[in-house]
């Protein structure tokens, strides 16, 4: 792996034996500002994996920011473990020394096995952790406008796709209905459209059908791929568009919460192929770090909301700027987040690997 290669400003590794931590702080670029990315807990089948997954991550996370009009550059972190077994305070008051050593170059927040509690154990090492829980002051559970902002990307696509803004009468299927996924259900549900879920975990499915008792359930992704529905929305981990299945998916179009939707650059044009319109993971799954973003100025669930609706009309504008350009959604999003930073400042040579 390339890691100087990669356009990275800098890669920070981070080991604390008395804790056990083992963690990679990426920052890609803070050419719009510092580089804002949530902290992934998760256990990694080596360094390797790791490394090459804050390294995506933390890229996307630039280009997110960008497109979301935040002056915000772009990074991730990640740390080595399982957090139903490793996660421990001084694990996370170590980590949190290692982000402060930082000066401000990078502010994390939650992502993946990471919570506002937890968040609140990292602020008390450094003063560059976000997304903590209301009762210190910060934003709350960021999931709620991620979940809100993929919801306004696919009102847009639906826009853009039946004409009308709506998925009232249409059926979504979504795989992962965790923290994001759920939140979307409820909207989903609010606005009229037919749902069906799938998850790894028996009780988040549970959850949702407890609050949803008309929402249908399948056992795995391979199922749900494959039952009949309008818009697919993956809201678990990344890589979720391989192409078996991109050939099996009946949908109309792919708008979901996950990062890093898309196995490989053909991916775009794979869906293209099959008269499929994808709503640009980074685009619509903003909703989240807007929030955060917002908590630095003193919180306020309104003015982040409304901020969050933007990404329809900035979901809108890449559907059209892909048609005009004869290019992928995919395509026109890199292209408008990279006009903005090169307006401003440093753009690596390295474009957003897929």
């Amino acid at each position: 792996m390339d890691v100087l290669g990669s356009g990275h400003e800098q890669v920070v590794f981070c080991s604390d034996p008395g804790s056990g931590l083992r963690a990679v702080i990426a920052v890609y670029s803070t050419a719009l500002g510092p580089a804002l990315g949530g902290t992934r807990f998760f256990p990694y089948a080596s360094e390797e994996a790791a490394v090459a997954d804050a390294l995506a991550l933390s890229t996307a996370m630039a280009y997110k920011n960008s497109l979301a009009g935040l002056d915000l550059g772009g990074g991730k972190a990640v740390i080595i473990g399982d957090p139903r077994t490793d996660k421990t305070e001084a694990l996370l008051r170590a980590y949190g020394r290692f982000v402060e050593s930082l000066g401000g170059r990078y502010l994390t927040a939650c992502d993946v096995g990471t919570y506002n509690a937890d968040l609140d154990v990292v602020a008390r090492e450094t003063r560059f952790a976000h997304g903590r829980s209301e009762a210190f002051g910060g934003c709350g559970d960021s999931s709620v406008l991620t979940a809100f902002g993929v919801f306004q990307g696919m009102r847009a696509a639906a826009q853009h796709r039946w004409g009308a803004p709506t998925l009232a009468g249409r059926t979504v299927a979504v795989a992962g209905v965790g923290k994001v996924g759920s939140h979307l259900v409820d909207r989903l549900v609010a606005d009229g459209a037919s749902v069906v879920v799938t998850d790894v975990d028996p009780a988040a499915v549970a959850r949702v059908r407890s609050r949803h008792p008309d929402v249908a359930a399948v056992a795995d992704t391979a199922t749900l791929v494959r039952t009949p529905h309008d818009v697919y929305a993956p809201c678990a981990l990344g890589g979720a568009l391989d192409d078996g299945t991109v050939a099996a998916l009946p949908a109309e179009i792919v708008c979901g919460g996950a990062n890093n939707q898309l196995a490989h650059e053909g991916t775009p044009e794979l869906l293209a192929g099959r008269g499929i319109l994808y709503a640009p993971d980074y685009l619509v799954n903003a909703g989240g770090v807007i929030q955060v973003e917002d908590e630095r100025h003193g919180f306020s669930f309104a003015r982040a909301e409304a901020k969050t609706t933007t990404i329809f009309d900035v979901a809108l504008r890449v559907f059209a700027t892909a048609d005009a350009d004869g290019v992928s959604p995919a395509v026109a999003a890199d292209r408008l987040a990279e006009e903005r930073m090169r307006s401003v400042g440093r753009l690596a040579t390295i474009r957003l690997p897929r």
